[in-house]
Order: structure tokens, then C-alpha cells, then sequence
């Protein structure tokens, strides 16, 4: 990923010396396996452990470009590595990868890469859920239109807003949860996946030092159904991600102007135009969701590879592993600090609410008639006969406001009360129950 989306914790998980000191670690921890085996001379285990760690622990970019090179006339990556391992260790790096097949290395290698990944995502949805609380309770009571279609509709709050937002990543994040068990996975089953040259007590062996689990049946290669389900949750956060930012986006445009992405002070919103001030992190975050969508589609495509295993998953892992968890960690930081910083306009909520003189709070006045005695289908017909006289004629110089329509009305009159409409068109009606929900999305 490009450096202006990317943040320096989760790029090193995708770094060469990363990914080296990994593969180490996985043939350093097989042949230990194998000392109990008796496939491996103790001495030889403690040699690799040894030497081998000291290389890769004083391992700079000069010995990365040392294995860039080998791997140039060997054409095969974990061989340049082995070749290059193999002179710090010495006559016991025979040792070295003994009876395990290159998949075992990779594999085992992506599924820590990706755990590793995975627990830096949960800390930034942590963020964005905290952010969101934050802001959540503190407009629990500030009144604002709800929309459908969007069109107002009825009153709603704010905070009601954002706790929508909060529970549905609540929900990301224990999906996220349960793809990291899915993909933190070991296989160290040699070729086609077989055991044939490798005791199953080395895959075990390595798999509880890495923190993963065993694959029950590896065909070489771990199954890709895994990595899928993964890379569809990415997509899914992605797309919660992209519906917040989609709302910031369209409480900011000028007509509307309820809430606005912070505006720095020297911040610029346009060369030619200086009034400018645009939503240009909540349109960033909508582009970034999109990449990580699109990573989704190679991932499911990756499910079915030819018999035992094939190699066209490889390029793709290549590029969307690190580029869709970079992508999708970078968002989420710059998503919490756009929601905590987030300027929330009270005032002009309630201006907006009233704006159509009053017609939002038509489904209560349709409440009272039909509790007065009118059926459901008149009480809706005398209800939009008047809704719709208000609406057409906003602006007007003898506009009236949707309650005066409803007193003047031959159908109205005696049956509800001017009092009884002032107190059903209170926005703050709408929010009596609101403590249920605050209750249910923060269970406190």
C-alpha cells in the first residue's frame, strides 16, 4: 500500500525482516520437534537455535537484498532463505527444514502475519467503538430529523445515530474475532499434506508456540476457504466503515450542515474557492472501502485450487494481505479520529426539524385521530390532506404551519385539542423510550 495510507505498526508485519524472522522461527521450533523424535541431534537443534537466532537477530536490509539475490537464480523464495541461513548455522543446517515442504513455511508464516494484523484491527475498531460512545451519549437527547429515502421523516437523536453505528461494529468486531481463530492456523504436514516424512507431534509442537491451531487436513496447503471468510470480514467492516462515513457526508453538505469533519486551523478546503470546507476524510475512507471490498472477490476465487494444491493463490495473497489489512487499519485510526473531533451542530439539527412546519410529526397527529374515533384510513387521509398543504406551500408569504392546517380543518376541530398537538409535535416525545436502546448497545 502506498505510504499516505499506511501506518508504520501494521507495515512491519508485512516487512521482509518480519516475515524472515518468522520463517526462522517455524524451522528453528520444527527441529526442536524433532530432537524428541529423534530425527534431529539435540546439539543440531541447539546450533540452529543459536546461530541461526544471531542471524536473524543482527539481520538488516543488506542480508534481505543478499536472499533477493539468491532467489534471482534459484527462483524459489524459501530456498534463497534456506541458502542463506545455512552459512550462520553451518554443517548442522542439514537440519534445517528436514522432511517439511515449502507450503509448511509459507503458510504457517501467513496465518501468524495475519493474526499478528488482525489484533492491531481489533485495537482500531476498539477505537472508533470508544469514539462513537463518546459522542453517542453525549447527544443522547439532542433531537435531530431521521430520513428515509432521504426525506425527513420522524424525529430522532443524535446520539441515537451513532449508537446504531457502535452496535453494528460491536458486531464487526466479533466477527473479526472469529475470523482471526479461523485463520490462525499451523501446517507442518510435508507434501500433499501426507506426514509421511514428519511425525505429527512437530506440527503440534509448533503450532502451541506460535499461539495457533492445528489444520485437521492441510492437502499441503491450508485450505483457502479460510482466508476467504477472512477477507470477506475485512470487506464487511470495510462497508461499516464506508455507511458512517456516507452519513458524515451528507449531514456536512451546506443544505444540511448538522455535522462537519473538524477543519483544522490552516486547513484548506479548495485552490480556486476559499469558503471551502469539505468532507474530505469521510470521502477518503469511502475510496479506502472500496479497496478492501475489492479484495474480497480474489479471495473467494482462491477457494479452488487444483487437486492437492496449486500456486495461484500465491500472487494474489501477495498483494491483498498486506495491502487489505494496511488499507483497513489506516481507515478505522483515521475513522475514530474523524468521530472524536467530529463538530456536532445542535441548533441547526432543530432548525432542519422544523422546517417543513411541522408536518415530521404527522404519524402522532394520525395517532390521535385515530384514537379519537376516526378510522385508521380517514385519520391518514385528513392527516395528508393537511401535511401536504403545509409542504406546498413553505415559503409562502401566508404559509402556514402544519398544526394551523389541523385546527382549521372541519374534521379536526373538537376532536383533539390544540394542546393535545402541541404535545404530540414535541421532538422530545420521540426520545422517551430512547434509554431502552442506550441500554441494550452499551449494556449499561
Amino acid at each position: 500500500m502506498v505510504p499516505r495510507y499506511s501506518r508504520p505498526l501494521m507495515v512491519a508485519i508485512w516487512q521482509d525482516l518480519n516475515r524472515y524472522r518468522i520463517w526462522f522461527e517455524i524451522e528453528a521450533l520444527a527441529a526442536e520437534a524433532m530432537v524428541a523424535t529423534g530425527d534431529v541431534p539435540a546439539e543440531a537443534a541447539a546450533a540452529i537455535r543459536t546461530h541461526g537466532g544471531a542471524a536473524i537477530a543482527a539481520m538488516t536490509e543488506a542480508d534481505v537484498t543478499k536472499i533477493a539475490d539468491i532467489e534471482a537464480v534459484t527462483r524459489h523464495d524459501v530456498i534463497a532463505f534456506l541458502t542463506w541461513l545455512a552459512e550462520p548455522i553451518g554443517p548442522d543446517s542439514r537440519f534445517v527444514h528436514l522432511g517439511m515442504t515449502s507450503s509448511d513455511v509459507l503458510d504457517t508464516c501467513l496465518a501468524v502475519q495475519l493474526t499478528q494484523a488482525t489484533d492491531l484491527l481489533l485495537q482500531g475498531i476498539d477505537a472508533v467503538m470508544a469514539a462513537l460512545k463518546k459522542r453517542a451519549l453525549e447527544h443522547k437527547l439532542t433531537p435531530t430529523i431521521g430520513r428515509s429515502h432521504g426525506i425527513h421523516a420522524e424525529p430522532t437523536s443524535f446520539g441515537l445515530k451513532l449508537a446504531g453505528h457502535y452496535a453494528e461494529f460491536a458486531r464487526n468486531r466479533a466477527r473479526l474475532l472469529t475470523a482471526r481463530t479461523e485463520i490462525a492456523t499451523c501446517a507442518i504436514s510435508g507434501a500433499v499434506g501426507t506426514f509421511a516424512h514428519l511425525d505429527p507431534r512437530i506440527e503440534a509442537h509448533v503450532a502451541a508456540h506460535l499461539g495457533l491451531a492445528v489444520e485437521p487436513v492441510s492437502t499441503q496447503i491450508i485450505p483457502r476457504d479460510r482466508h476467504a471468510a477472512y477477507f470477506c470480514t475485512l470487506a464487511v467492516i470495510a462497508s461499516g466503515i464506508e455507511r458512517l462515513a456516507t452519513e458524515i457526508r451528507h449531514l456536512q453538505r451546506s443544505e444540511v450542515r448538522e455535522a462537519e469533519e473538524f477543519f483544522h486551523p490552516g486547513q484548506k478546503g479548495s485552490s480556486a474557492m476559499p469558503h471551502k470546507r469539505n468532507p474530505v476524510l469521510s470521502e477518503n475512507l469511502t475510496g479506502l472501502a472500496r479497496i478492501v471490498r475489492g479484495y474480497a472477490l480474489p479471495a473467494l476465487e482462491n477457494v479452488a485450487l487444483w487437486h492437492e494444491r496449486d500456486i495461484s493463490h500465491s500472487s494474489v495473497e501477495r498483494v491483498i494481505a498486506p495491502d487489505a489489512t494496511i488499507t483497513l487499519d489506516f481507515a478505522l485510526n483515521r475513522l475514530a479520529g474523524m468521530i472524536d473531533k467530529l463538530t456536532i451542530y445542535p441548533d441547526r439539527m432543530t432548525e432542519n426539524l422544523e422546517s417543513l412546519g411541522g408536518v415530521v410529526h404527522s404519524g402522532e397527529i394520525l395517532l390521535l385521530l385515530a384514537r379519537s374515533g376516526i378510522s385508521r384510513e380517514d385519520s391518514y387521509k385528513i392527516i395528508q390532506r393537511n401535511a401536504m398543504a403545509t409542504w406546498t406551500t413553505l415559503g409562502h408569504p401566508d404559509a402556514k404551519r402544519f398544526r394551523d392546517h389541523l385546527l382549521a380543518d372541519p374534521e379536526v376541530a373538537g376532536r383533539i385539542t390544540p394542546e393535545a398537538i402541541d404535545t404530540a409535535m414535541n421532538p422530545n416525545l420521540h426520545l422517551a423510550r430512547i434509554d431502552t436502546i442506550f441500554e441494550r448497545v452499551f449494556q449499561e
